[in-house]
């Protein structure tokens, strides 16, 4: 074999197996379970949380799903949407600190939502949607650990919670940003035992808040993915360069007497 041959065949599986690994990390980065929309207002009322399930193995089918709430911060008032081909199950437990609402003081709430018998397969994705009646007002960041089971037995734990200034962990729990409400939150949920009058003029502003969180984050979810599919393009370019400058250096060597 000459040596312009052995150049440009170490070349092309140099350049083969960088590609493979960009190609990789891409796919890795979008295949794990979030939680949308991502941000809420403090003490948001009657809103859903859609729990996003990718199935990321090429050769088994994602068959369970558990979602486990936080109970130092509870979310009240859970209600789970049926998902064809799938069963819920709802566990709650007892609140080590109970919750004083207008309605009365809550000693227990929602803790963890299994979702089995339903079958998500390669390159799909299923969305698990949780109505709440109310979010906490006492915290800025809910996680959401998740465990994701496939049909060859295998789980992956969606656990691991991020760190500011931290890298992204490797399997990082569904979060949610809990943010300073305005005032349609504060209508929402002040003192609905008030004037009948009130609750019904606050119903709109909230419905009306709750659909500009999510046209947002609907937004910024398009522009992330745009993103990560320019940058991802734009490695896949450096690589293809990389692999015709290989070629090119051979040729050359080859050219000279």
């Amino acid at each position: 074999m000459s040596p312009t041959s052995t150049t440009l065949r170490r070349t092309g599986t140099l350049a083969a197996l960088t590609l493979a690994g960009v190609l990789a990390a891409a796919g890795a980065a979008s295949a794990h379970v979030t939680v949308h929309p991502e941000s809420y207002a403090k003490g948001a009322t009657d809103g859903v949380l859609s729990f996003r399930v990718p199935n990321e193995e090429d050769t088994a089918s994602t068959t369970k799903v558990q979602v486990f709430l936080p109970t130092d911060h509870p979310v009240l008032g859970v209600l789970v949407t049926p998902q064809a081909g799938w069963t819920a199950k709802v566990t709650t437990s007892k609140l080590k600190k109970p919750v004083k609402t207008d309605d009365g003081t809550i000693t227990d709430a929602v803790s963890e939502i299994t979702w089995t018998g339903g079958r998500i397969r390669h390159g799909e994705f299923q969305d698990f949607d949780v109505a709440f009646g109310q979010l906490p007002d006492d915290t800025g960041r809910l996680s959401f650990k998740t465990l994701q089971t496939y049909s060859d037995g295998s789980v992956v734990r969606w656990i691991e919670e991020a760190k500011e200034g931290a890298d992204e962990p490797e399997n990082p729990a569904p979060a949610l940003t809990l943010t300073a409400g305005g005032a349609g939150a504060e209508a929402s949920n002040g003192s609905g035992g008030a004037a009948g009058s009130g609750a019904d003029s606050a119903a709109p502003s909230s419905a009306s808040s709750s659909k500009d969180t999510k046209e947002s984050t609907a937004s910024d979810t398009a522009d992330d993915s745009t993103a990560r599919s320019l940058g991802t393009a734009g490695l896949v370019v450096g690589v293809l360069g990389l692999i015709a400058a290989g070629f090119a250096l051979a040729r050359g060597r080859n050219a000279r007497p």
